[in-house]
């Protein structure tokens, strides 16, 4: 039979094929930055195998055409070892062996391979030529050439190392079999072996380049600008991963700074001349270490003719008595319209408190005379001014004189209920040597009654008995009438109270009422008893 070119052709198709998509994906890849990529990597693993072929079966006579279509061979091992010139391409080494009762296959070949390199996955696809050998029992060893074409995923664990998820192969083989088999049966005696491996396992990386750390570079623009002029700062990183979305913070040591990515705008409103320094730090997020970069620009802020501020004070009032406090309120303002604040509130006496331009001077226990409440005035430059009014303090007159309880007496005797007796008299006595020695004070007696005496007028009667003691009792105490006020409270008890009233004070205890002496009057100890009423003629 003629040899068969079908699976030859298709082989030579399929690898058109590759070769078009890899030149395909190079091409969308070049403008990339490359990922670092190392010199050297080793594939170990697992691999099926479906050989793809019939060899001949010793048993059956020379002439005959049967053979043994070779079934799946799910034991066996792969290994590969690339030299990689670039992130794209490289040249690979490749082996593999599979093995079972039908057969053992044994590949080793070479060639280029392409490599799409991602952040975490990896794609690749290799065309590689070279020796296939295979070996069945009872058979003579075949060693034919063989191609390989096909590719795989790679994930990435860390940096040494990778997984390969799969590798998916098309393996081609063209064997010989001369002694087994009649040369008039050629498809048997040289088959071709259209198979497919699959394999999976790890890729150690070896050799990568140093690593580059990022650096970031600042400009500011304009440099040198006036209080108030706003500056640009822009940033910009070198050695990151352009795949990333890189973050940016702004810093400033003067002004205030607003950035939005590489670009920050420095507000310079009420900076003080001088030189200040923007910062920008350029992070990649993605990165768990040494993904990040700053970087430092200098501009000037220069600032125009200062003035300092102006400042008054004022009291109200500016004259209070001691223990009276005084409002003080400052006011000021700057000629070159800077802010301004006041603060440093001070006095001569007394104790100050406030915030900003107002504040109360509290005089308590200051002495008598003139007290000076200043502050300062400070605006955003750092300029000051000062200023100050006074207060004069005065020392209150006496308070006025004010009436006081001096004393009281009880009325314990219900049988006579009005009588002063002897203790309360012995009160009474203290009392009119107080009126003796204080001739210019008054005497005001307030009588009480309890609200279960049903005697009429009892409060006023002890009032006025008691009155009567002090002006003509046995003890001629001789206290002029006229210097005693009777009174009477609704407050309840058998008492009458006493309460001295200095000379310009008044009585002004509430809840007591005047007795109308024309109607209450003193009653005696032994009053007369009341006179018997004429009986009544008897009818005749």
């Amino acid at each position: 039979m003629a040899p068969n070119n079908a699976p030859t052709r298709r082989v030579l198709f399929a690898g058109l094929l590759l070769m078009m998509a890899v030149v395909v994906i190079s091409a969308t890849t070049v403008s990339a930055q490359e990922e670092p990529v190392p010199k050297v990597d080793i594939f170990v693993g697992y691999q099926w195998l479906n050989p793809g072929g019939t060899i001949p079966a010793p048993f059956f006579p020379p002439t005959s055409p049967v053979g043994v279509k070779l079934p799946s061979i799910p034991q066996g091992v792969g290994g590969a070892g690339a030299y990689n010139f670039n992130s794209h391409w490289a040249l690979e080494a490749d082996y593999g062996g599979n093995w079972n009762k039908f057969g053992n296959e044994t590949t080793i070949s070479a060639g280029p391979r392409f490599m799409w390199r991602t952040e975490g996955v990896n794609l690749f696809a290799h065309t590689l030529l070279g020796y296939n050998r295979f070996k069945a029992p009872d058979l003579e060893v075949s060693n034919g050439i063989g191609a390989i074409l096909g590719g795989g995923i790679d994930l990435k664990i860390w940096r040494p190392l990778s997984f390969r998820l799969i590798e998916a192969d098309y393996v081609l083989g063209r064997q010989h079999f001369p002694h087994e088999v009649s040369p008039a049966f050629s498809d048997l005696r040289r088959p071709v072996f259209n198979g497919a491996r699959l394999r999976t396992g790890l890729l150690f990386n070896f050799g990568y380049p140093p690593a580059v750390s990022p650096s970031a570079s600042c400009s500011v623009q304009p440099s040198e600008v006036m209080v108030g002029e706003p500056v640009t700062a822009t940033a910009s990183g070198s050695n990151f991963n352009p795949k990333h979305t890189l973050t940016y913070s702004w810093n400033s040591t003067g002004g205030k700074i607003t950035g939005k990515d590489n670009t920050a705008t420095v507000d310079t409103n009420g900076v003080a001349g001088g030189s200040y320094a923007v910062t920008a730090r350029i992070s990649d997020p993605k990165m768990k270490k040494g993904g990040e970069a700053s970087c430092t620009a200098n501009f000037t802020v220069k600032e125009p003719p200062k003035n300092p501020p102006t400042m008054t004070c004022s009291a109200n009032p500016s004259t209070v008595q001691t223990g009276t406090p005084s409002n003080i309120t400052c006011t000021c303002s700057s000629p070159d319209n800077a802010s301004v604040s006041i603060s440093g509130w001070t006095a001569s006496g007394g104790s100050i408190s406030g915030t900003e331009g107002n504040a109360t001077l509290n005089t308590t226990g200051a002495s008598a005379g003139p007290i000076t409440v200043g502050a300062t005035c400070t605006d955003s430059r750092g300029l000051t001014a000062s200023a100050s009014t006074q207060v004069n303090v005065e020392v209150p007159p006496p308070p006025p004189p004010q009436a006081s309880k001096l004393s009281s007496c009880d009325f314990p005797n219900e049988k006579k209920p009005w009588r002063v007796d002897n203790t309360c008299k012995a009160v009474l006595d203290d009392v009119a040597q107080r009126l003796q020695h204080d001739p210019d004070s008054k005497l005001v007696i307030v009588g009480n009654a309890d609200p279960t005496e049903k005697r009429k007028n009892l409060a006023g009667e002890r009032a006025v008995d008691a009155k009567a003691y002090l002006s003509g009792g046995e003890a001629k105490q001789g206290i002029d009438a006229s210097r005693i006020e009777v009174r009477t409270s609704n407050e309840g008890g058998k008492t009458a109270e006493f309460w001295i009233v200095p000379a310009g004070a008044s009585f002004t205890e509430s809840g007591t009422t005047t007795v109308d002496e024309t109607k209450v009057k003193p009653v005696p100890d032994h009053p007369k008893p009341a006179a018997k009423k004429a009986a009544k003629p008897k009818a005749q």
